[in-house]
């Protein structure tokens, strides 16, 4: 220790954890070296300053209670709320939103698909014959005639 400085021992333990004869050596060593006599100074008003800021008691201001209480009620009253709730008011707007698009989607489908729909009942409507309805005739074969009525059907309506 002789040969090191001792700056690395009073940065690495406390002043109050070193032993005698480690406190000792130090001492013999700061008397022939001047950067070790100033840490060793420095050491030991940083020890004095920590003591005394520890017998220090801060008082918390007079409505600190009252504010860490309020905070804490505030807290039990969110969670008291139950879960959906939370749920709905915050994602409220988004679930509204998509709601009224599907609304809006549907009822565009159903506009811009309805002269399609008559087309397609009056051509489901032509493929059976009154005969195979009031027989109930379930065949799923299509006889000649009703696939030729199917196919000429739909070319007049254009």
């Amino acid at each position: 220790m002789k040969d090191e400085h001792i700056t690395e021992v009073l940065d690495n333990a406390a002043l109050a954890s070193l032993s005698a004869s480690e406190l000792g050596e130090i001492r013999a060593h700061a008397q022939n070296c001047e950067a070790c006599r100033n840490a060793l100074a420095a050491a030991q008003v940083s020890a004095v300053m920590i003591k005394e800021r520890a017998k220090v008691m801060t008082e918390p201001s007079p409505f600190f209670q009252t504010r860490v209480m309020a905070a804490w009620r505030e807290q039990q009253a969110v969670e008291s709320v139950p879960a959906i709730v939370r749920l709905w008011r915050s994602s409220r707007a988004l679930v509204s939103s998509m709601a009224l698009a599907t609304v809006a989607l549907g009822a565009l489908s159903f506009v811009i698909s309805a002269p399609a729909t008559t087309t397609l009942d009056q051509t489901a409507s032509s493929a059976y014959s009154a005969e195979s309805v009031i027989f109930q005739d379930n065949d799923d074969q299509l006889s000649y005639d009703q696939v030729l009525n199917a196919i000429y059907t739909d070319d007049e309506d254009k």
